[in-house]
């Protein structure tokens, strides 16, 4: 050996080979000596440097029988009966231990290997380590920081190179075909030809079945085969049929020789690879243990600062699939990782790990195993005590498992199809939220030692403390944070060729999600940009605009929060008057969620200005001048900042158009309207979460109750079964929805007026100039009214004497104009007008729209005389002959006969008084008139002079003191 040592001729080299293989082989090779007595196996020495040699050889069949050499003499030592003392395993385990060392100093030389060599590498690997002790196993962690990480490579390669991918994988994840590992090709086990080294190994692991420590008899899918169910045809021995496939070449690829067994023996097969993978994993993890536990004392030489060692083993191992008997040694593992290196492993340079595990745990909460499925909710609740430890709450954690449950919705079959054909919650989802919910369950101490953890393994006391910071609210409410944007992502899923045809559906769907998601700065704002498109879409342009200033409130309260901008928080306040759903409250959330890939540190000033603008060009659109004035002294600041002198200029000179905008819609005879609001009460079954509910919709002011009416009656007729039909209901009177018939759905639609800040509710008079008078305001509003006619007897409608009126008011869960275009009426009241009530009110709105007029000035500098136009059309209302039957129909109704006589005298006062206000006021108006009046309006001013005059005259009978009022 010493005259043929190292590199020699092909032919030689191959004859060193087989006489070392022999020799090995012999039954005395681990009794043999070294060169001296003090001297470890001298052959053994040898033939670790010739194998490696051979291993780095360019000829391809003597680099296998290396590998092949190296895997027969470990499967023998191992299964040899005289070796089976734990002193023996650790002697031969320290002979062979030099060879990991080679391999560490020269990894080009593995990573060249195949992957057949490379699997015969690592299972001499890996059967070395688990005979070392632990003294031996820690030196090879003391040489330098980028050996410790090489060492750790290898584990990922065994990781990687023993992956078991069984076809019943669809029993543990909903959907196999959806899962992470599906598309994934399998890692061939063979080669071409079986190699006789594998075929040594893979039939002493058949004959032995061993399953791996703590692995019970039914951790696994399949049962033990039974000797019986072997066929003439086919061996029982899984080793004479692989030996069978490869003297025969069947098997040219991994499942053509799997195809080519029986039944019986690729059980035995899969059984087998199952058992060597979850062997390999649990080693890893055992590995990973005493790491960990060695890394805590200091006693080894290791990148203290990431532990990327410990973070990166574990990510493969959480990436791959795995059978339960890794599960239920994984968590304890994890738990007590986390317990010595907690600091360490939440810090903000190991987000990428903290993401990804948490990634893996929510993936795993989807599994159809229950105890899979239970192990992943003691992991999530594992990371929270965590987030209490370290930093006293769930902020931080809150924005990875949001990003982590994002990322993992794109994995999951969120729906699955009905037999009717329409979409409803899958079982993935439904497995999902059960995890999530049962992560806040304060009934944790029984599944905490099922997984084999202290009971008080949740206990988030600092060292050296006995405060516990555990926080069961906070974990629900991170609980409840989760659920809702599990279900917010549902209910978009649900909705799907519905989208195009509801688009109020549609509408919301964005918006749930963007709400679900507003912990996470990049997917609040991703959510709403989208909602912002699908309301331009629809020409909505003043809740588009909200859009854009919701994405600018976002990026504003970041900056401020992070003192980086020219704003601050009165800014932020006066963005959050035009939309509420701004936060006027800037926190440290915003820095929270700095995770890799995600973070307020994309969020610039630019980018604030850029949707302040679209904003402002769309609320331009909508006609809502008052709005873009705010968001122009928002855009100020920033160029005067700049000294952009160019761009002030600009803005500047856009405000100027505003507030002229603004005056040309103050001084306009017919009152501006920015939009029709309708109420619409929704009452059946196939309307779903929208039965028995009430919303105010806000729609463009062009659109007419026959217009909405038609548009829902098109989108809701599209949603019933044969069993339900549409009917809208005509009226606005109460609905008792327990009177309503089984099998057909109500639409009840009304029309609705907003309510002025400001506006008197009890008033009586009608509300036709309640919103001209005044300047024009902000026009937000959140409370809405409508009046219906109704009389004691049951009818709608009777005479003035019997006329009463309800007023209802509605209060919607925020204020339009909102992010979406219907809002939730979360309360209702309603007054009740008499009859003399009603008629004092008609005439007091008469009265007071003829006085606006009177007292509104033009619009014109130095000319303050009332409009002629409009005065004139108020009082052909008022006093005209052919139309003044109003004033006397009440007259009639209530100063004559026997209805007089039930009035009592406070409520006949009023109704002269306002009689006679009205007349008095009529007579000033018809001066005015005669001063406005050219030659061309004589006639006309006759006409109203006569019919004043015979109106009084009628008057006089029921008032006879008009004549001496007037």
């Amino acid at each position: 050996m010493d005259k043929f040592a190292g590199v020699c001729q092909s032919i030689l080299h191959d004859c060193k080979l087989t006489f070392l293989q022999i020799i090995c082989d012999h039954d005395l090779f681990v009794e043999m000596p070294g060169r001296d007595p003090s001297d470890r196996n001298y052959l053994s020495s040898v033939l670790i440097q010739e194998i490696f040699l051979t291993l780095d050889h360019d000829d391809l069949s003597q680099r296998a029988k290396a590998a092949r050499i190296l895997v027969v003499l470990i499967c023998k030592h191992e299964f040899d009966a005289r070796y089976q003392k734990s002193e023996d395993k650790l002697y031969i385990a320290q002979l062979y231990f030099p060879l990991i060392g080679q391999i560490l100093d020269e990894m080009p030389v593995f990573y060249n290997l195949n992957a057949v060599e490379k699997r015969e590498v690592l299972v001499v690997i890996l059967q070395i380590i688990r005979n070392l002790d632990d003294m031996t196993l820690i030196k090879a962690w003391q040489q330098s920081i980028a050996r410790t990480r090489l060492f750790f490579k290898l584990l990922e390669e065994c990781i990687t190179h023993f992956e078991h991918n069984k076809t019943g994988d669809s029993l543990l994840l909903g959907s196999s075909s959806r899962s992470p590992d599906a598309e994934r090709p399998a890692s061939p086990k063979y080669s071409d030809r079986l190699s006789p080294s594998v075929n040594a190994y893979l039939s002493e692991a058949s004959r032995h079945e061993i399953r791996p420590q703590g692995t019970p008899e039914n951790g696994y899918m399949w049962n033990r085969v039974s000797p019986q169910l072997s066929s003439p045809n086919q061996p029982y021995s899984l080793r004479e049929a692989l030996a069978q496939a490869q003297s025969s070449r069947i098997g040219s690829t991994a499942r053509a020789l799997r195809e080519s067994l029986h039944p019986v023996l690729r059980q035995k097969l899969e059984l087998w690879e199952e058992n060597l993978s979850t062997a390999v994993s649990l080693e890893v993890l055992g590995i990973i243990d005493k790491f960990s536990v060695a890394a805590a004392s200091r006693s080894i030489t290791t990148d203290y600062a990431k532990l990327d060692c410990v973070t990166s083993v574990l990510m493969g191992l959480l990436s791959r699939s795995q059978p339960l008997a890794f599960w239920k040694a994984f968590l304890p593992v994890v738990y007590n990782i986390f317990n010595l290196h907690g600091a360490t492993l939440m810090a903000r340079e190991n987000d990428r790990f903290l993401k990804q595990i948490a990634f893996h745990l929510l993936r795993l909460a989807v599994f159809r195993n229950d105890s899979i499925r239970k192990r992943a909710v003691v992991g999530l609740q594992i990371l929270v005590r965590n987030s209490f430890n370290y930093f006293k709450n769930t902020t931080r954690l809150r924005v990875m498992l949001t990003i982590t449950l994002s990322e993992l919705m794109s994995d999951v079959q969120v729906t699955q199809m009905k037999s009717d054909g329409s979409l409803e919650e899958s079982g993935e989802t439904r497995r999902l939220r059960k995890s999530l919910e049962e992560m806040a369950d304060v009934r944790s101490k029984d599944l905490l030692k099922d997984c084999g953890l202290p009971v008080n393994a949740l206990e988030a006391a600092p060292e050296g403390s006995t405060d516990n910071r555990w926080s069961w609210v906070e974990v629900k409410h991170l609980s409840k944070c989760l659920v809702q944007a599990l279900d917010a992502g549902l209910e978009h899923a649900l909705l799907g060729s519905e989208m195009t045809l509801d688009r109020y559906a549609a509408a919301e769907g964005f918006y749930k999600l963007a709400m679900a998601y507003a912990p996470v700065p990049d997917l609040h704002i991703m959510w709403l940009l989208h909602l912002c498109d699908a309301h331009q879409e629809m020409q909505s342009w003043a809740e588009a605009a909200q859009c854009a200033v919701a994405v600018a409130g976002v990026i504003m309260q970041a900056l401020v929060g992070r003192n980086d901008a020219v704003w601050s928080k009165e800014h932020v306040a006066s963005l959050c008057k035009i939309c509420p759903i701004v936060n006027t409250d800037v926190s440290s959330e915003a820095s929270a969620a700095e995770v890799e890939g995600y973070g307020a540190s994309k969020l610039t000033v630019d980018s604030a200005v850029k949707y302040l603008q679209l904003a402002n060009k769309l609320f331009a659109q909508a006609e809502l001048y008052h709005f873009c004035a705010s968001i122009q002294e928002l855009i100020i600041p920033v160029y005067k900042s700049r000294r952009a002198y160019g761009q002030l200029a600009k803005c500047h000179t856009s405000l100027k158009d505003i507030y002229e905008s603004i005056l040309e819609q103050e001084a306009s005879p017919i009152p501006f309207i920015d939009a029709t609001y309708y109420r619409v009460g929704f009452y059946g079954e196939r309307f779903g979460k929208l039965n028995k509910k009430e919303y105010v919709f806000r729609e463009p002011r062009d659109v007419r109750l026959g217009d909405i009416m038609e548009k829902l009656s098109h989108i809701y007729e599209a949603k019933m079964d044969g069993n339900h039909t549409l009917h809208i209901i005509p009226d606005s009177r109460q609905v008792n929805a327990d009177e309503l018939q089984p099998g057909v759905c109500y639409l009840q639609i009304t029309a609705v007026d907003p309510v002025m800040e400001d506006e008197d509710l009890g008033s009586r008079r009608e509300r036709i100039f309640s919103l001209s008078t005044g300047t024009v305001r902000a026009r937000v509003f959140d409370r809405f009214l409508f009046d219906t006619p109704f009389t004691k007897n049951g009818k709608t409608q009777g005479g003035l004497e019997d006329q009463w009126k309800r007023r209802t008011v509605l209060q919607t869960e925020g204020s339009f104009p909102a992010l979406v275009n219907r809002l939730l009426v979360i309360k209702s009241e309603s007054l009740e007008f008499s009859p003399v009530e009603n008629a004092i009110g008609m005439i007091e709105t008469r009265t007071a729209a003829l006085r606006n007029e009177l007292e509104e000035p033009r619009s014109s500098e130095g000319d303050q005389l009332p409009r002629l136009q409009s005065l004139q059309r108020i009082l052909q209302g008022s006093v005209a002959v052919q139309v003044n039957s109003g004033v006397l129909s009440v007259c009639t109704a209530f100063l004559s006969g026997e209805p007089a006589t039930r009035l009592r005298s406070q409520e006949l006062q009023q109704l002269i008084a306002a009689l006679l206000e009205f007349m008095a006021v009529c007579k000033r108006a018809i001066r005015v008139h005669f001063r406005l009046i050219g030659e061309e309006d004589q006639e006309f001013h006759t006409q109203l002079v006569n019919g004043f005059q015979s109106l009084t005259a009628e008057l006089s009978h029921y008032i006879p003191a008009i004549l001496s009022e007037l």
